[in-house]
């Protein structure tokens, strides 16, 4: 089981970072809507990269680069969007006290966008397929188990963020908290995409 578990923790090593996924599953989470797709789509979209990095693709990408500069540039167009949204709603925006009375958006714009932030995110395909999958390489023939241990650390993590959210909702019941909040959403938005489109 030690393949399973280092997997585990190569799973939760990788997510805990601070990232574009995160912040918007976290704020989800804190307005307490669409917790439950917004995780699920996460952690599906996950394990789908980390089974696929396991099973080899991660060689199709190494031979391919293009398709990672294609999503570089993509990404970084669309996180650039998201970040300059969150500074606007920082500066502009007067939300309700209580966070369960922002006005619910549509699902199927939450879902889009949550796609967005893992299929146009490269970092995405280097964590999960690259680095994942060549550190499962040094398992074989445990590959499976390291990485079942990879894709439980994506959906303990991802349900926990969403779900975990509302213990700091006494915090955002004053609207100055959302504000910060979203000038930090922005900040992480631009200098991921800052960082996509000068690396």
């Amino acid at each position: 089981m030690s393949a399973f578990f280092y997997g585990l923790g190569t799973g939760f090593s990788l997510l805990l970072a601070i990232g574009a996924q995160n912040a918007f599953v976290l704020k989800q989470g804190l307005k307490q809507q669409y917790m439950f797709s917004v995780a699920l789509i996460c952690a599906l979209s996950d394990s789908v990269l980390i089974f696929l990095g396991v099973k080899g693709f991660s060689h199709v990408v190494v031979q391919f680069p293009h398709i990672l500069i294609i999503a570089q540039y993509v990404g970084a167009m669309f996180l650039f969007g998201y970040g300059l949204r969150s500074f606007y709603q920082a500066f502009y925006s007067n939300a309700a006290l209580a966070p369960s009375q922002h006005e619910p958006e549509s699902p199927l714009k939450i879902i889009g966008i949550c796609l967005a932030f893992t299929w146009l995110n490269p970092h995405v395909y280097l964590d999960t397929m690259l680095l994942v999958g060549s550190v499962s390489t040094q398992f074989t023939p445990e590959t499976h188990l390291f990485a079942c241990g990879a894709i439980l650390a994506s959906w303990l993590f991802f349900f926990s963020l969403a779900y975990g959210a509302k213990i700091l909702l006494p915090i955002f019941q004053r609207p100055q908290s959302w504000k910060i909040l979203d000038a930090m959403i922005g900040c992480v938005m631009w200098g991921i995409a800052l960082h996509l489109a000068t690396g």
